[in-house]
């Protein structure tokens, strides 16, 4: 029995496969995501944008291997920051969890910042309402606040209704683009010879794909409220991705069919889903508006759920300030985590939200967000060999524990490229040089905590989500 006590875990064997599963998915929120990536995968690799979509779904089962294999051996709230520690020590792992908290709440600002743009249109159009994008985005994030704060199974559940809601709103619309457009329908969205460019075709929309999956990894956080933690975490991991990379190959399917496989049209096109679906039953519209609306809200529960426990759980194990590390006495959620995430994620967008578009800093703020979590999956990667030759060597598998991820690092390293390269506009040019500023105060943090608490190194990884304390 850990002196620390139980006070210190979260609610035990609150959650099921079927509930993680449907967090995982709502935070990876397919409408928003596809909604305002599918134009840029096109713009890429043409007609046969949906086989850009699959290669991506393939490398993210690449990654869902390296945490699946993680969760089943230390199944842990900490995630990244717990996995990185254990493999290359307390430093490494006070480094992790500065700079992937930074980039999960710059990338969780882009989904407030979205979530009262899209909320406004919706109602300006349909209703005639023109209430303010910023006070929309505040309204939506103190609910939010307020249902994951209450406890997991209550958001979560919130989080999958929202998220079938959306999903039975985005199959709806798909199925009515097919039907109307059924003389159009054809293979050609799947074949190689539509692929402009070849394999450069696939490599142009890669990046873009890559992100549409972001917030597969969602189920990790949740192990220690999950029942049989490290057998549904790598269930839920590898079931959500393939859930969604299907998803996703339909609705472009359908969106290209509606557009009679015009790619040009589809890269000029705002919202290209939106834009078919209102050619094909414009009366319906609201269909996808209120698809958009779900699917934002859904997300923002379930990337609160998630990500946030990340910051809890390195409070708890002293990586970062222990006021992080609280647990709400009745509900049993660590509340001062998730307020303080959410509310950061919302002062990103009250502060840069003025002068500029929703859709805009939508997109700044996921770029930026977004490098450091690459980085953070790709370090993920390296660790996983590390450690089962650390702490696991006679169960140490060289396809599982090592081709795999080396092969999942490389194949990561063209989305990261495609953030980092030189030549993009400001201020895309200069998000590669803030990573790697918030990088080098994260290591220097990492390196000055390992030296003031030596007994750091038996805190990492200290909480398994199945263990008694």
């Amino acid at each position: 029995m850990s002196v620390l006590g139980s006070h210190h875990r979260l609610k035990r064997d609150a959650l099921g496969l079927p509930q993680i599963v449907a967090s995982t998915l709502a935070n990876i929120a397919p409408a928003m995501s596809f909604f305002f990536g599918f134009g840029l995968i096109v713009s890429g690799a043409g007609v046969a944008a949906p086989l850009t979509i699959l290669v991506a779904m393939v490398v993210v089962l690449f990654l869902t291997n390296t945490l699946a294999e993680f969760s089943k051996y230390r199944p842990s709230t900490g995630s990244f920051v717990t996995f990185i520690g254990m493999a290359f020590g307390p430093a490494a792992g006070a480094a992790a969890s500065i700079f992937v908290v930074f980039g999960y709440v710059v990338a969780a600002s882009s989904v407030v910042v979205i979530s009262g743009g899209w909320a406004h249109d919706t109602l300006k159009l349909f209703l005639g309402l023109n209430i303010p994008w910023q006070l929309l985005s505040l309204l939506e994030t103190g609910l939010v606040g307020i249902l994951v704060s209450r406890g997991v199974a209550l958001s979560t559940t919130w989080a999958a209704v929202f998220f079938y809601f959306e999903l039975a709103l985005l199959l709806i619309g798909a199925i009515t683009m097919l039907v109307v457009n059924a003389g159009h329908l054809s293979l050609a969205p799947f074949e190689w010879s539509h692929l402009s460019g070849g394999l450069k075709g696939i490599g142009l929309g890669f990046p873009i794909a890559i992100y549409l999956f972001i917030g597969w990894e969602n189920s990790a956080t949740l192990a220690e409220e999950t029942r049989d933690a490290r057998r549904n975490i790598p269930r839920a991991l590898i079931i959500g991705t393939l859930s969604i990379g299907i998803l996703y190959m339909f609705l472009a399917y359908a969106t290209e069919i509606a557009f009679h496989n015009n790619a040009t049209a589809i890269g000029k096109a705002d919202i290209p889903f939106v834009d078919a679906f209102k050619a094909s039953a414009a009366s319906f519209l609201i269909i996808a508006y209120l698809a958009g609306v779900t699917s934002i809200f859904s997300s923002l529960l379930g990337l609160t759920n998630s990500q946030a426990r990340i910051l809890f759980s390195s409070g708890r194990e002293g990586l970062l300030p222990r006021f992080f590390g609280k647990i709400h006495p009745q509900h049993r959620t660590p509340f001062v985590a998730m307020w303080s995430y959410v509310l950061v994620a919302l002062g990103i967008v009250i502060f840069f939200g003025w002068n500029i578009k929703p859709v805009d800093l939508f997109g700044e703020t996921g770029s930026l967000g977004t490098i450091p979590v690459i980085l953070t999956y790709l370090v993920t990667n390296i660790a996983l060999p590390v450690y089962m030759l650390r702490h696991h060597r006679n169960e140490f598998n060289p396809v599982k524990h090592a081709l795999i991820p080396i092969v999942g690092t490389v194949l990561m390293l063209f989305p990261l490229w495609g953030l980092i390269q030189p030549g993009q506009p400001y201020p895309y040019n200069i998000y590669p040089w803030a990573a790697l500023g918030v990088l080098i105060l994260s290591i220097i943090y990492g390196l000055s905590l390992a030296k003031r608490d030596p007994d750091l190194v038996q805190k990492i990884g200290s909480y398994v989500a199945d263990e008694e304390y």
